[in-house]
């Protein structure tokens, strides 16, 4: 097990004690008051000799303190607490002295309910019958159980919990990461006591408190003789919607537990719907805590994109059980060793519930693109990233750790293998099980299965910022030049930025339809720049193919059409691969936009639903960029993508027939939504007949992988007492939502409206109590992907600052949300300019990542505009769209 570092670089406490055991006891729970009283006892070993027992604590008020060392008591002269650090220190009359007797802290305190969905927090909600409700949960990552209990919060000093919950209300159900050991009540009040924790992490902790109810069901394995029951629990009236959920997770604990050769540690698992949650889902351990719509799903009225949301968050939820539960990074620098294998591994369960999904290329266009996206720019930072104290690592938790990290292991386990590297990832967690490591660790146990050098092929992936363009050069003679330089998405890297070297597997291939790649060229490209002979002689060749490698290639224009022209011949991953290069390159000014544009007119009769993401998301992304620019511009990229999704429209038609598979549901459902959003008048007029004839009672007029896009088309669309009519009506079913998944569509549809006194009343919610703390962000984001809402919304946020940091300031995580989503829309000196200047005057700690990485945004948007809003024009006018 690799150590704690103590690095004077971090944040932590000070070395001689390490926790063995907690013993903590929760009474007096008060939600009105919203306090609780608390005890611990904490066995600790000591390792040298020290003067005070130093703790983590936040919002906690230590009543008093005492030490025992080999059942001799050392009275505590002092309780001093630092803030800035949230660290508690315990003065001693005497020191204790290193020994290998346990020494005993017991500790009495007040602590208090947060509200803010941090800590040990209270959630509420309505019931079935209207009545508000209240929930209480733990969100302890990454650094909240101080919060809650006086602890050494840190990843690597991992001990064993004995918990105990004390609850006046008979009607309220108290859960914790093991199972019940016993029940008692007396004078009125329960105390659930819990089971001993296998050693841990104090993040992975949890509990919850609430009227719950709950469906079950049991893994197919047995583990210890026994199946293992898991449960999903929701607040009263909706466990039937846990079906997807339970029938997931029981196939998915047997699968990883298949895959991983480790059987599933603990005796439970219990999965928890949360009301008020800031993140989609916590791994903790035995007791995962899930945002409502990343646990919940509808067969009849959910739309069917969260479907395949749900299967993901639980199975990264569930591989996390292994990567970051039984084994866990030993700082948060690593916190991709969790991340980045949790989402890789979600996919591999997917993957394998659902083979006909082609999961692997939904991979390319979401988690792939989305690391490229983010590390692109100026401000990214490597995978393994310093943290130094707790404001920095909620900053982390981001593209880079989750999804380039995903990303890197793909590339990884192509290269080694797919089996080779499992079997190396199964080693690892065997040899470390219960332990903490690092990325050496992991490096070191592929190397040992591979007979590869992995640290050395691999570890600039880790420990340096950034990725490659690959650009390909043909020389006269027919061979190629294949050099290698940083990207940046601004396409201004300087030569300090591009001293990096990465490894780079090439996976050259031969044709079109090959699946093979090349043997008789070098397979990697370890140097900045090769020579490959005669390479240009081919017809074609193809760099990373099935964008397995994470690179951007480009291409010379005379290559690329050759490419291009056999584009309906390339692989479903090589086709997401071309068109995403191609549009990086158009926003780096490294390829023309020109490019990009002809390679989405050259796949309008693709019939592929993952493709198809990738292609209207750059089309989005496009059109987004390009919001102030002359209305004939907009209209022409309007008139474009009617005629690129004409083909697939007029195949699937516009009703959704029963029975019909997954894939086809969701390419009709985007093509709808794209054609409504996009001027398309039938589309149109379709929308407000089935938003008329839902309003009016017909409740299943709107098929429900449309309904947020018909809720947009109605209320973006409408105007003077139609408008009213439509807004009252979306207000309503956002107040009184049906489904769990209602209230959210129809916030990001109060967003759309064009009318600026009706987005004043959309935005005065977010001032208020009507809107879930963890749900503001899409109704900010909605606002701000509205061309007409885009300044309105910033100008609000400039106004309300105060207010709105007051409200939401204190939890980053969703704070960050709020902040991303109102500024990285922009694409003009002139917003970036303003940006920059409001957020010069303000305390950004906590949240500064985001604000620097939303202005590299902006500043790369409006290169790419200004650079190429003629030649965009030009295109369009000359393919008459324009």
């Amino acid at each position: 097990m690799c150590g704690t570092d103590v690095s004077t670089q971090r944040d932590v406490l000070p070395a001689g004690l390490k926790p063995i055991h907690y013993d903590l006891k929760l009474t007096e729970i008060n939600v009105d008051k919203l306090t609780f009283v608390g005890h611990v006892d904490i066995e600790y070993e000591s390792t040298q000799d020290v003067s005070a027992v130093h703790l983590n604590t936040a919002d906690l008020d230590i009543k008093s303190a005492f030490v025992i060392v080999d059942d001799t008591p050392i009275p505590v002269t002092a309780i001093n607490h630092e803030s800035a650090t949230q660290v508690s220190t315990l003065e001693l009359a005497e020191p204790i002295k290193q020994t290998e007797s346990s020494v005993f802290v017991s500790i009495d305190y007040i602590g208090k309910i947060q509200s803010d969905m941090a800590g040990f927090y209270r959630s509420k909600y309505k019931d079935g019958e209207g009545k508000e409700s209240i929930m209480l949960s733990t969100q302890f990552e990454a650094t909240d159980a101080r919060k809650a209990f006086p602890c050494a919060d840190e990843p690597g000093l991992k001990a064993t919990f004995e918990v105990s919950i004390a609850v006046s209300d008979p009607n309220w159900t108290v859960l914790g990461n093991m199972p019940v050991a016993s029940s008692t009540t007396e004078n009125g009040i329960t105390t659930v006591k819990f089971e001993r924790t296998p050693i841990m992490s104090t993040y992975l902790l949890a509990w919850a408190i609430g009227e719950l109810e709950y469906i079950e069901g049991f893994t197919e394995r047995e583990y210890n003789g026994r199946k293992v029951p898991v449960r999903v629990y929701t607040v009263k009236g909706l466990s039937k919607e846990g079906k997807l959920a339970l029938d997931t997770a029981t196939k998915v604990i047997d699968y990883f537990s298949d895959v991983f050769e480790i059987d599933y540690a603990l005796p439970k698992c219990d999965l928890l719907a949360v009301p008020e949650f800031s993140a989609g889902a916590m791994e903790n351990w035995g007791l995962i805590t899930y945002n409502t719509t990343a646990l919940l799903f509808n067969e009849e009225t959910s739309d069917s994109s969260y479907r395949v949301w749900v299967l993901e968050v639980v199975a990264h939820e569930l591989a996390h059980q292994w990567f970051g539960n039984l084994v866990t990074m030993s700082w948060w620098n690593e916190l991709w060793l969790n991340e980045g294998y949790a989402t890789y591994a979600s996919w591999l369960a997917i993957d394998h519930l659902h083979p006909e999904w082609q999961v692997f290329s939904k991979f390319v266009t979401d988690s792939l693109q989305g690391a490229l996206g983010l590390d692109s720019l100026r401000t990214s930072h490597p995978i393994d990233v310093p943290v130094k104290s707790a404001l920095d690592v909620n900053q982390i938790f981001d593209n880079i750790s989750y999804l380039k990290g995903a990303s890197v292991i793909r590339m990884i386990s192509t290269e080694l293998g797919d089996d080779v590297f499992i079997k190396g990832v199964s080693n690892y967690l065997k040899k470390h099980a219960y332990g903490n490591c690092t990325t050496i660790d992991l490096w070191n146990a592929l190397s040992d299965v591979s007979g590869v050098d992995v640290n050395a092929a691999i570890g600039t992936w880790t420990l340096k910022v950034g990725f490659p363009l690959i650009t390909v050069t043909e020389n006269d003679n027919g061979d190629v030049v294949l050099r290698q330089d940083r990207f940046l998405g601004s396409g201004d890297v300087t030569e300090e930025e591009n001293q990096t070297i990465w490894w780079v597997p090439l996976s050259i291939s031969s044709g079109p339809e090959s699946a093979e790649v090349l043997s008789d060229v070098p397979a990697t490209l370890e140097s900045r720049e090769i020579t490959i002979p005669g390479l240009a002689k081919r017809d074609f060749f193809l760099l990373n193919k099935d964008v397995t490698g994470v690179y951007r290639v480009k291409y010379s224009q005379e290559r690329l059409e050759k490419i291009t022209s056999n584009i309906q011949k390339l692989s479903l991953n090589d086709k997401i691969g071309l068109l995403a290069d191609a549009a990086a390159g158009a926003s780096a000014g490294v390829s023309k936009t020109d490019n990009l544009l002809s390679v989405i007119l050259a796949l309008k009769k693709e019939t592929n639903y993952n493709l198809w993401c990738e292609i209207l998301s750059q089309y989005s992304s496009l059109k987004t960029k390009a919001f102030e620019q002359p209305k004939e511009v907009i209209k022409g990229l309007e008139a474009f993508i009617r005629d690129v999704i004409s083909f697939n429209l007029e195949r699937l038609g516009w009703e959704f027939p029963e029975g019909e598979d997954y894939l086809t549901v969701e390419l009709r459902s985007s093509l709808i939504s794209t054609a409504m959003a996009n001027g398309h008048t039938e589309a149109i007029e379709l929308a407000k007949k089935k938003f008329f004839a839902w309003k009016n009672g017909d409740k299943k007029a709107i098929h429900p992988s449309i309904r947020e896009a018909v809720f947009r088309t109605a209320i973006s669309n409408a105007e003077g007492e139609e408008l009213k009519e439509v807004y009252d009506a979306i207000l309503h079913e956002f107040q009184h939502p049906p489904t769990v998944d209602a209230a959210v569509m129809a916030l990001r549809s109060l967003g759309r409206v064009k009318n600026t006194e009706y987005l004043d009343r959309s935005l005065q919610l977010i001032l208020t109590d009507a809107v879930p703390a963890q749900d503001v962000f899409y109704l900010v984001g909605s606002v701000a992907i509205n061309p007409v809402g885009r300044w309105h919304m910033w100008e609000f946020l400039k106004t309300n600052w105060d207010t709105l940091f007051a409200r939401y300031g204190s939890n980053f995580s969703s704070f960050n949300y709020i902040v991303r989503a109102a500024i990285v829309r922009f694409a003009s000196q002139k917003a970036y300019d303003d940006v920059e200047a409001f957020f010069k005057t303000k305390d950004t700690k906590g949240f500064e990542r985001i604000v620097e990485q939303g202005l590299d945004i902006i500043k790369t948007s409006a290169k790419w505009i200004d650079r190429d809003a003629d030649a965009i024009r030009a295109w369009l006018e000359k393919h008459q769209y324009a």
